[in-house]
């Protein structure tokens, strides 16, 4: 069973990288957060803050869209071409292939999360002067991202391979470089400047939200197409932003609203901007009990899905 789920999920990993959608939005996030510097420029020292605010609203939003993008993908299409029928006609149990198919899109999504939050770093660390603009570090990041749309490609060009999965992974290995890259010009300039890495527990938190809409977006596509499941995700979002509001303060007294405020995601839990603006460092403890939510969200998901799974019909029969 652990063999056909990381099959799956391998499987479901390639694709979706595959997708020109997912390098586009990749791409528009990373020019977007290295843009931040200049729009930020004679703030009265709030550059830092904005950028870090900008950056981290960035990689949410873009995440929770790119994780139903991901999802239709990886099911809604897999079920209306009727090419999910041919891995459910060998004995893989739907239990297998689901999980198979979450793993894969949250692999996915942790890769736009890494590049994106590296990206988020090096913006935050060129906004540190609210007078001047590194002009180098932004070369470097934009040079970055037009290394690896050349070795894409050159890639495609050769060998026929897949332009977005390549220029990806070629994005995976250069960011890291540019990091390292910005840190040693910092150093000749004679700065004693470091990347923000208290912010890092924060972005770690805004991958546990894209990892639950992830998870929810997978349960909803093995049902519902790819519009109606960005309605749903979307009602769910703008709930959870509000069930502090509207069920929080009732689950003292009513059942009802004790058991909607566990099932529907709180936003508002992963979202610690204020947190970093108002210089507070985030505990370890916190980013543990996050991820023990996460799992536990989907846990619920996983459930849903199977739920939502049990009878769909894949192609031309129905197989259990």
């Amino acid at each position: 069973m652990i063999r056909i789920i990381a099959q799956i999920t391998w499987n479901t990993f390639r694709e979706i990288l595959r997708q020109p959608v997912y390098l586009l939005i990749l791409l528009a996030v990373l020019t977007l957060i290295g843009m931040l510097p200049m729009m930020t420029l004679f703030v009265f020292r709030e550059q830092e803050k904005m950028v870090t605010d900008s950056a981290l609203a960035a990689v949410m939003v873009f995440g929770w869209v790119l994780a139903v993008l991901c999802s239709a993908s990886a099911i809604t299409r897999e079920i209306d071409r009727g090419t999910a029928i041919t891995v459910l006609a060998k004995p893989v149990p739907r239990l297998s292939f689901i999980i198979g198919k979450i793993l894969g899109v949250l692999l996915a999504l942790l890769i736009f999360w890494f590049l994106t939050s590296m990206a988020s770093l090096i913006s935050i660390r060129a906004a540190t002067d609210q007078f001047r603009f590194d002009q180098a570090v932004v070369l470097v990041c934009f040079g970055a991202i037009g290394l690896s749309c050349l070795f894409g490609g050159l890639r495609n060009y050769v060998s026929k391979a897949s332009f977005s999965m390549n220029a990806a992974l070629a994005l995976l290995a250069l960011y890291p470089v540019a990091m390292a890259t910005v840190a040693l010009m910092g150093a000749e300039e004679g700065y004693t400047l470091t990347y923000a890495w208290n912010t890092v527990p924060a972005f770690v938190l805004i991958l546990y939200a894209i990892w639950i809409m992830g998870g929810l977006a997978i349960a909803l596509s093995t049902r519902f197409s790819l519009l109606v499941n960005l309605h749903i995700c979307a009602v769910v979002f703008v709930i959870g932003l509000m069930s502090d509001y509207f069920l929080g303060r009732h689950t003292e007294t009513s059942v009802l609203a004790r058991v909607a405020y566990a099932a529907v995601p709180n936003w508002q839990l992963l979202w610690l901007a204020d947190a970093l603006a108002a210089e507070r460092v985030i505990p370890m403890a916190y980013l543990a009990l996050g991820g023990l939510y996460t799992l536990a969200m989907m846990g619920v998901f996983i459930t849903l899905a199977m739920a939502l799974f049990y009878n769909r019909e894949v192609g031309l029969q129905n197989i259990r």
